[in-house]
């Protein structure tokens, strides 16, 4: 039988291959495992962000891919070739710490050019580099020779990124580098780092507890939880196809109603009163009983004659400016008390001054998620 060999167009679509590859990873420290039975392919040239809250194994993970600790089972191989004993120094990869380990002796030129003199580099090769590393982390030339100290907690970020260039790795790992920037830096700083990405072409492995930042940024998104990767995906695929609650939860506000499927295969609220149209889950489950989580964008205020599969009625207890959109706190009835609603619109569609607060809240089945209780 003769064998087809792939096409042209066929290789062309085909998904870019691993650069590091984990499977079965675990990590433990006496009895306590900080990461258990990690499997993940990254891919080389994208931007991969770890995400998780305190806790969750995420650093744990990364000192594992940047050669600071050994897996306790399993491995870890880069470009096939087993990495699990291989030090720092020796893979074709650089950490830029939460701290930046900058040099504070030393000018911006000389820390970024440090690596160069460890390889034997001449100085005016050295200094020819730092400059042309400067430029693409657009950090202005006059600073060559400025004191690394004396440069602003933007700045010293930039020449931090700089010398990690300037080892010319084929992977950069990141360890929550922007957590302790003020926040309009933290989004410049975000958007260049982006920038940076798509300029290098390198593998960039990102670790953070800030939602937001992974969104803005990544190619893909592991989401970490009690040492395990819960889910790995597109930005879109964690915020709109979530496997779990957890993740629901994590990447952003939501609205959750429990519900409960009668014999006649209707559902029914548990928590608040009322019938709904529910989605099946995205896992094709049967199930008697689950979470509908709504996030508040879906969420819409209904007016006499609107409709909208599901509709609960509220009392809008409070607002809140979010720029370009407002979020309204909306409280139901439930049983043993009230139960706390989100509703997020543009201001083209908020409410008028003085509106009547008793309102009707309306979604439909297909902007929800149904997910196992």
């Amino acid at each position: 039988m003769l064998q087809t060999l792939p096409t042209e167009a066929a290789l062309a679509d085909a998904p870019p291959k691993p650069i590091l590859q984990l499977v079965g990873v675990r990590k433990t420290f006496g009895s306590f495992a900080a990461v258990e039975n990690i499997d993940l392919d990254v891919r080389e040239g994208e931007f991969l962000t770890i995400v998780g809250p305190s806790g969750s194994g995420k650093t744990t993970l990364l000192r594992m891919l940047a050669g600071m600790d050994t897996p306790s089972e399993g491995n870890i191989t880069l470009h096939g070739e087993l990495i699990n004993d291989v030090p720092p120094n020796k893979r074709p990869t650089c950490l830029v710490f939460q701290s930046l380990a900058l040099f504070p002796h030393k000018s911006v030129g000389e820390n970024i050019a440090f690596p160069l003199k460890v390889k034997g580099v001449d100085a005016a090769a050295r200094k020819a580099r730092a400059l042309e590393l400067m430029r693409i982390v657009r950090l202005p030339e006059s600073y060559h020779d400025k004191n690394v100290m004396k440069c602003s907690g933007g700045e010293r970020q930039r020449v931090a990124l700089a010398r990690a260039l300037a080892y010319d790795p084929e992977v950069l790992f990141f360890d929550e580098p922007l957590s302790a920037i003020d926040y309009k830096l933290k989004k410049t700083l975000e958007k260049e780092l982006k920038d940076l990405h798509r300029e290098t072409g390198k593998t960039f492995i990102y670790i953070t507890h800030s939602l937001e930042e992974a969104m803005v940024m990544s190619d893909r998104i592991g989401v970490m939880r009690a040492g395990r990767l819960v889910q790995v995906g597109t930005p879109e695929e964690i915020y709109g196809a979530p496997v779990d609650r957890f993740v629901c939860e994590f990447v952003g506000e939501v609205n959750t109603i429990r519900v409960k499927r009668g014999p006649d295969g209707l559902w029914s609220g548990v928590d608040v009163p009322g019938s709904f149209k529910v989605a099946p889950p995205q896992d094709g489950a049967a199930l008697d009983e689950a979470f509908v989580v709504v996030r508040p964008e879906f969420m819409r205020f209904l007016g006499p004659g609107e409709s909208a599969d599901n509709r609960l009625e509220g009392t809008v207890y409070n607002e809140y400016s979010l720029g370009s959109r407002i979020q309204y706190q909306v409280r139901v009835e439930a049983k043993g008390g009230e139960k706390v609603m989100l509703v997020e619109l543009s201001r083209a569609r908020a409410l008028p001054p003085g509106a009547d607060p008793h309102v009707t809240l309306g979604w439909d089945a297909a902007d929800a998620f149904t997910l196992e209780s």
